[in-house]
């Protein structure tokens, strides 16, 4: 049963990115600078599961559309990290993400996924050497999640 529920879920995204890059002609890049810094591997995290142990995300391009893949996993029990969609916009100093973002520890919201859709935004403050996302409010449960993605 879970592989299907699996199976089901890993169709559906395929399926909205698809939509989603059919639904808009190419990602706005305002400073190509910052879209040559973001396409490429990168490291992710979500502080919850650990700051030592990053996972990867790589950002790729296609026909002018940048998408973005990544995942970072616990060591040792099921925490988990996603992340997939598509870049909308590009600036200087923070890109637009539309997409999925799945989070999974197991002391928020009872251990169970927390799946966000929509668009996000991914902002460098200071002299910080990663966006971080800004929708940091964990819409399942009373927590901030600090989702970033490191420079390479």
């Amino acid at each position: 049963m879970k592989s299907i529920l699996k199976f089901i879920l890993a169709v559906t995204l395929v399926a909205m990115f698809i939509a989603s890059a059919a639904a808009q002609e190419k990602t706005i890049v305002r400073d190509a600078k910052a879209k040559a810094m973001l396409l490429g591997r990168h490291k992710l995290s979500l502080q919850w599961i650990s700051w030592d142990y990053f996972g990867s995300a790589t950002v790729s391009e296609s026909h002018g559309i940048l998408g973005i893949e990544g995942k970072q996993k616990g060591h040792g029990n099921g925490d988990l990290l996603t992340i997939e969609g598509m870049i909308v916009s590009i600036d200087a100093r923070q890109f637009v993400f539309e997409g999925t973002i799945t989070t999974k520890v197991s002391h928020i919201n009872g251990g169970k996924p927390c799946v966000r859709q929509g668009d996000f935004t991914f902002k460098i403050t200071g002299k910080r050497r990663y966006w971080r996302m800004q929708e940091m409010d964990n819409p399942c449960d009373e927590a901030t999640d600090y989702v970033d993605i490191y420079f390479r």
